[in-house]
């Protein structure tokens, strides 16, 4: 896994976990919510080593990470959060970085088209 890809989600999570705080979840974009999943499932694999503590924090995290992938036609990050959960946790390390980086680009894409 890539530092700056990890270093990314937790400054990312951090400023859209304050907006969820303030407004609640269902005032966040799509992209926004899409990060706030990734940063939950993060936050379990990264601490308890599975999805668990994730499902804890927000229950419907992968669910809601795989509409949204949809929804922002993120097909690797789509694909990584309709695997059984048990898959997602064995190979969310191998599928981190580019899922990071497919939501970089998109966001990247969007932003600088003024969305």
């Amino acid at each position: 896994m890539h530092p700056r890809n990890e270093t990314w989600i937790i400054e990312a999570g951090d400023a859209v976990i304050q907006k969820e705080v303030r407004l609640g979840i269902g005032r966040l974009t799509p992209w926004e919510a899409l990060v706030y999943c990734i940063w939950v499932a993060d936050y379990g694999m990264r601490n308890a080593g599975d999805l668990d503590t994730a499902e804890d924090l927000y229950s419907e995290f992968q669910s809601d990470a795989r509409r949204k992938a949809d929804e922002l036609s993120l097909p690797l990050t789509h694909a990584a959060f309709s695997l059984p959960t048990r898959d997602l946790e064995e190979q969310y390390f191998d599928r981190f970085d580019a899922m990071i980086d497919e939501i970089r680009r998109s966001f990247a894409a969007s932003d600088s088209n003024g969305k």
